[in-house]
């Protein structure tokens, strides 16, 4: 198979796999920096490289899960409180090998689409190099997002996308 053919292929089988279907092996260092190394090749209008990517494993990623439910259950009306969602959140998160905060800096150099257009296609690299080495993957933007600022240590020009999910499968 020639280039060509093995790039179609991985863009046509690239789908967004959640964590009920990831086992139970961990994902090695090593890939976990080709798949990140991968995301710092995107194209970026003048060079500003506007991705930032924070790692959660083991206890941080635990810590991560009941930081985001604690912000779910004080957010949300108690009327509008879903036992349901609090758990799947924490689930997600702890069944995910990684979980990867995708975060935008705006440089000022730029227009800030373009920034978020560069670290999108950052992500998009994240997904076909997970793809073509089998593991599970996908990208989510819930609103609690927003609440992260203190633990995703985010500046003034800077907002958090969501979080990249990683598991194998």
């Amino acid at each position: 198979m020639n280039k060509a053919e093995v790039l179609k292929e991985i863009i046509e089988q690239r789908r967004s796999i959640f964590p009920k279907d990831y086992t139970d092996v961990e994902i090695s260092k090593e890939m976990i920096d080709e798949i990140l190394h991968s995301a710092t090749l995107a194209p970026n209008h003048k060079r500003t490289k506007p991705w930032r990517f924070k790692i959660f494993k083991g206890e941080e990623k635990a810590k991560l899960a009941s930081e985001m439910q604690a912000i779910y259950k004080a957010t949300q009306p108690e009327q509008l409180f879903l036992e349901k969602k609090y758990n799947d959140i924490g689930f997600k998160i702890n069944k995910a090998d990684t979980v990867v905060s995708i975060v935008v800096n705006f440089s000022g150099m730029v227009p800030e689409w373009e920034e978020i257009a560069a670290t999108s296609m950052a992500v998009q690299n994240m997904y076909l190099t997970c793809t073509a080495n089998n593991i599970g993957c996908y990208w989510s933007s819930p609103k609690i997002v927003d609440s992260l600022k203190e633990s995703l240590t985010i500046e003034e020009n800077q907002k958090c996308l969501g979080l990249f999910y990683m598991g194998t499968v």
